[in-house]
């Protein structure tokens, strides 16, 4: 069996099918002829750009695992790696963060524990294996009790009602199991909303063993892509870059088993791939590693997230208008777009480039050639097939739920980069009345771009090609409608964040390590030492917080609590204190900052509930600063 390995310059010409020859059935949209008609030519479009503009080149391998190494692999990934091997009596801190997963997301890791535990034994290793019950029981006596009493892998949250969900009865956060299942039963939901205060593969678990969950799919055309909302959080929602580096570890590694929880419910196969390093060019535009053109961009310009040459791209194609008719489906003059692909290369970083001779269609064409032409894909080799497969989820909603944690796992640059690709797309999608692109022939054209990549390109049937096609076509399309929702962090998993460090300072406090603590704390030392008085000081009644705010001319004010008060309201009281000598800092400048107690740091959105947040974290500072870039 072939692993994977593809040359890049196999003929698709020939593949293009008879739209009306082929059932569709296993599409999950019916798309019209006309919009599968834009994919293929897009298809064609980028076969022949390939051939003329590119010596033959070597394929990125996607490695074959051997038995126990993708979950071997996954267990280092979601950090847990601890649990075996050399390093394995050290894994208090996993017990902790174990003692935090829902039911769904415990079934994920023991299933994964199992299969290296088994792999381990038949290779004798000379490790010592834990068994993966010892794992859980040991968390089970640890302090904080958070399991929840079941057979490790029973996943049928209906049967288990009778047991606690949390031996500390912290009503604070609501993570799994029984309490989620009657917050799941009590909360009035519409099929448009998506509830983040509970595990999506918890969710899913209760829908499949209620016999009102019926799974759906759904059908139709733009118009028919539901309206999904976030109903409002009086907590505040968590965006991507609103927590501090150590948190968002913690994220990462959650939304991992998360994802994997929920792709386990529903019987789709999660697999992570891997690729061979391969040799890559070390510098230029197009071809090179996005992390390495952004280090070279840094230099240029210090504080780049997003490569300079795609933000010039964009810009390009709007200076002119975005207006223009069949903009991104047209391909820009293959011969002519080669010619400046060249040139860029050779002028980009001089500044000499004379981007006056661009033509719209051809910056386009850019474009699409510099997201192809990434070594690795920009949906990264680990998680392509994820993204592929969220085409085979049972119903819209978990297929969002499965997106939103693909773009939490996606590396900060890759994100980056997609999230500014996603909101120009819109941008292009607003234009529509007059340039005809809708948001089905959007998401046609760019998904070949971002889905066909040359390192493991299909051969496959054609049967097999026309229904990928439709699929990832549907992916774009979700990408590109609900992005607003998709760089939300889950409340349950920012709950969970907020439950490992609460358990954490427990047990380091008993451990008398409260220094290590704190010198991990992200922001400065001696100011928390300043601030830390204030929560219990005698000067601050109750009802009232302390807010800091050193970048402005007023540098601390009390606030009394209230009901109604918001996070927005405070940094305005603060903005509407005017002082001479202080530079005057806009309201889209200054954030509200929840900062230590039981999160490391988090930006708060306008409309959080200071009172409702309050209650979550008592023990918080609470500081108006600038984001950080």
């Amino acid at each position: 069996r072939r692993s994977g390995q593809y040359t890049m310059n196999h003929d698709h010409s020939k593949k293009i099918p008879d739209g009306a020859s082929f059932d569709r059935s296993g599409s999950q949209d019916s798309l019209d002829e006309l919009s599968m008609d834009d994919y293929w030519k897009e298809l064609e479009n980028i076969h022949e750009t390939r051939g003329n503009n590119h010596e033959e080149r070597v394929a990125l391998v996607v490695k074959e695992p051997d038995e126990g190494e993708l979950e071997e692999e996954w267990l280092k990934e979601a950090g847990l790696s601890n649990l075996f091997g050399e390093s394995s009596g050290d894994s208090l801190e996993s017990v902790v963060f174990l003692s935090t997963l829902t039911r769904t997301q415990k079934a994920a890791v023991e299933k994964r524990i199992e299969t290296v535990t088994q792999t381990m034994r038949k290779k004798n290793k000379q490790h010592q294996i834990p068994d993966v019950r010892d794992i859980f029981r040991l968390q089970n006596d640890s302090k904080g009790k958070v399991c929840d009493g079941s057979e490790p892998s029973t996943v049928r949250t209906s049967e288990n009602k009778s047991e606690t969900h949390d031996g500390t009865k912290d009503p604070k956060f609501s993570l799994g199991t029984d309490e989620q299942k009657s917050l799941l039963e009590d909360m009035p939901s519409s099929d448009t909303d998506i509830n983040l205060e509970i595990s999506f593969a918890e969710q899913a678990a209760n829908l499949k063993d209620s016999s009102v969950g019926k799974m759906y799919k759904g059908g139709g055309g733009d118009t028919l892509l539901p309206n999904f909302r976030l109903p409002k959080d009086k907590t505040g929602t968590t965006k991507i870059g609103d927590l501090a580096p150590q948190d968002m570890k913690k994220v990462y590694s959650l939304a991992l088993i998360e994802l994997t929880a929920l792709y386990d419910i529903l019987g789709t196969e999660f697999k992570q791939q891997k690729a061979v390093k391969i040799k890559t060019k070390d510098s230029g535009l197009f071809g090179v590693p996005l992390s390495l053109l952004l280090e070279q961009d840094q230099k240029k310009v210090p504080g780049t997230k997003i490569p300079l040459i795609f933000q010039k791209l964009i810009a390009q194609i709007e200076e002119t208008t975005l207006e223009t008719e069949g903009l991104l489906r047209i391909p820009g003059v293959a011969a002519r777009v080669k010619g400046l692909c060249q040139e860029l290369e050779a002028k980009f970083y001089e500044g000499t480039f004379n981007w006056e001779n661009v033509k719209q269609h051809d910056a386009a064409s850019l474009l699409k050639l510099f997201i192809r032409e990434l070594p690795q894909p920009l949906l990264t080799v680990e998680y392509l097939k994820a993204f592929q497969d969220v085409q085979n989820l049972p119903t819209r909603k978990q297929q969002l739920q499965a997106l939103n944690l693909l773009v939490i796992l996606l590396p900060e640059a890759n994100r980056d980069t997609l999230k500014v690709l996603l909101e120009f797309l819109q941008r292009v999608i607003d234009h529509q009345d007059k340039n005809k692109m809708t948001l089905k022939n959007v998401a046609m054209v760019m998904a070949p771009n971002l889905f066909t990549f040359h390192g493991f390109g299909s051969k496959t049937i054609e049967q097999r090609e026309f229904v990928m096609a439709a699929g990832t076509a549907n992916v774009m399309r979700f990408m590109i409608q609900y992005q607003k929702l998709l760089w939300t962090i889950p409340k349950f998993i920012v709950n969970q964040v907020r439950k490992q460090n609460t358990e954490s300072q427990k047990k380091e406090k008993k451990d008398k390590a409260m220094k290590k603590l704190l010198k991990k704390m992200a922001y400065d030392r001696e100011k928390h030492e300043k601030q830390e008085k204030t929560p219990n000081d005698t000067d601050v009644p109750q009802g009232v917080i302390r807010v800091q705010a050193p970048h402005l001319s007023k540098v601390s004010m009390a606030i009394q609590l209230t009901e109604e008060l918001r996070a927005g309201d405070i940094v305005a009281r603060f903005l509407s204190q005017k002082s001479g000598n202080v530079q005057t800092l806009k309201k889209e400048e200054v954030f509200l900052y929840e900062i230590g107690g039981n999160i490391g740091e988090r930006c708060l959105d306008d409309d959080t509930y200071m009172k409702d947040l309050y209650q979550l974290n008592p023990n918080a500072e609470w500081v108006i600063k600038p984001k950080q870039s």
